[in-house]
């Protein structure tokens, strides 16, 4: 089981939205392989980026106000939210490589604003 802090229909709002680093959440389902595989990686970059930003995850089956608000349909997805707002949003697993990639554009993109 995935050690990223979970946040759901009820927390997203002050977790997500309210937070004072920018966010990645993780939109994932159990049953979800692709999910399974990130899982871990996000974990990694969690820990990586500790005090920069906030990695969390929401069980899609578990939150359908969140997931269909920003209209989850394909699972694995990553939003990437700063201020409060979404700014970008990924579908799909890829390797550690390519998401630090993804991380560190958003957060170059946070820094210009």
């Amino acid at each position: 089981m995935s050690t990223t802090p979970a946040v759901t229909d009820a927390t997203f709002d002050a977790e997500v939205l309210g937070s004072d680093l920018p966010v990645v959440v993780d939109f994932w389902a159990p049953w979800c392989a692709p999910c399974r595989m990130v899982a871990p990686i996000l974990e990694e970059l969690g820990a990586q980026y500790a005090g920069r930003v906030k990695v969390v995850s929401l069980n899609t089956d578990e939150n359908p106000r969140v997931t269909a608000e920003y209209g989850i349909v394909s699972i694995p997805a990553l939003n990437y939210y700063a201020g409060g707002e979404l700014v970008r949003a990924t579908i799909g697993a890829r390797p550690k490589q390519v998401l630090a990639a993804e991380l560190e554009s958003v957060l170059a993109e946070i820094a210009e604003v």
